[in-house]
């Protein structure tokens, strides 16, 4: 299941935080701020989508992430890959390399993490 963009955003709020009551949220907004109610209903609809928890301290709920930044890029990565690159890792290695602008030095760096991990295997 995916986060729409407005979701997406409330997210990198939360990852940031690990845990935030809903005024903390709103207030880590950069202006203009979404109304409360608006972020009331991104909380509600990430929960149905199992992306957010709470835990209720007195009559305040206390958000938490229920998935990893982590884990919720590499499945955005790994779905990129499958619906634009047809799942082909060396289509996208190939793309990212020539339209991207990196240095020689990053793509040293590209070519020294490659190395290590096959290394490693």
């Amino acid at each position: 299941m995916e986060l729409s963009n407005s979701e997406e955003q409330l997210m990198q709020i939360l990852w940031k935080k690990d845990k935030a009551f809903m005024k903390d949220l709103v207030e880590a907004y950069p202006d203009p701020k979404p109304a409360l109610t608006t972020v009331a209903t991104l909380l509600k609809r990430m929960q149905d989508k199992k992306f957010v928890g709470y835990t209720q301290i007195g009559r305040s709920r206390e958000y938490f992430p229920k998935v990893s930044k982590k884990n919720y890029f590499s499945k955005q990565m790994n779905g990129l890959i499958k619906n634009f690159f047809n799942d082909s890792t060396s289509q996208f290695a190939s793309f990212f390399t020539q339209e991207t602008d990196l240095s020689e030095k990053e793509l040293r760096e590209l070519r020294e993490l490659i190395d290590e991990k096959i290394k490693n295997k």
